[in-house]
């Protein structure tokens, strides 16, 4: 039931126009920076080759492409995942769903994964791009996997967080604006952690930002996995407890 779900979500996400003009926008712009990046790599490349420990392709281009990429799935996650439960208590077809023969466990990691589909998508077609650059020349594939592997988690923790924030509004608008503001939070609440070193500590764990970075660097961490992992799991579990709210009112 859960692939049902899933398979119905996504079915639904490419029948509308915003899906797909995501998509060509976010790989337009993205390729201009990656073209760009490889334009600074060619003019830096001389005096690199004479510098000892000189940063390599996976550095100047690969990483910053990823971490560009990471700003703008925090604008575009809100935009895909406002109507995943939003749009159904609006259209009035949320009360079909919770009737039917199925756990709210089934449903919210059913939409989970649907939409999590397509930004696996998004995420392959901009994974062609680095590695087309191994036609040419040689990339640091541990860095480039553990890019990927970066970019997936924290796609995955913004469209949890989506998720949640769309069971809790009728409206697409609010549940967006809800979402990118919670996101921003999560992404900049490290620059407020200077009043203290416990505070500062607290902060730094709790930025999605912080631990992006360390991947982004090709340093694997489990503390890096275990806090998107819990992030994720917060809320799903939160939209789940919403749902059953939902279908059996107080």
């Amino acid at each position: 039931m859960i692939l049902t779900i899933a398979t119905r979500e996504l079915r639904t996400l490419f029948l509308s126009p915003l899906a797909w003009s995501v998509l060509g926008v976010v790989q337009f712009i993205l390729a201009y920076l990656f073209l760009s990046q490889i334009d600074t790599y060619s003019l830096l490349a001389p005096r690199l080759a004479g510098m000892e420990g000189a940063p390599g392709v996976s550095d100047v281009i690969v990483a910053p492409l990823f971490g560009n990429t990471a700003v703008i799935l925090l604008l575009v996650a809100p935009l895909i995942t406002m109507r995943a439960i939003a749009e159904e208590r609006r259209n009035q077809t949320l009360s079909l769903l919770l009737s039917a023969p199925v756990s709210m466990t089934e449903i919210v990691l059913g939409k989970y994964l649907g939409l999590l589909g397509f930004f696996a998508i998004m995420i392959g077609l901009i994974a062609l791009m680095p590695l087309s650059l191994l036609t040419g020349t040689e990339l640091d594939l541990g860095k480039l996997a553990a890019g990927l592997l970066g970019l997936t988690l924290l796609i995955a923790a913004f469209t949890a967080a989506g998720l949640f924030m769309s069971s809790l509004t009728d409206h697409s608008t609010v549940a967006a604006v809800s979402t990118f503001g919670l996101l921003l939070l999560l992404w900049i609440i490290d620059w407020a952690g200077n009043s203290g070193a416990q505070v500062s500590t607290l902060f730094s764990y709790l930025s999605v930002l912080r631990h992006y970075e360390s991947l982004l660097k090709g340093l694997f961490n489990s503390t890096d996995v275990l806090y998107y992992l819990l992030f994720i799991l917060t809320f799903l579990v939160l939209s789940i407890q919403r749902l059953d709210a939902q279908r059996l009112p107080h």
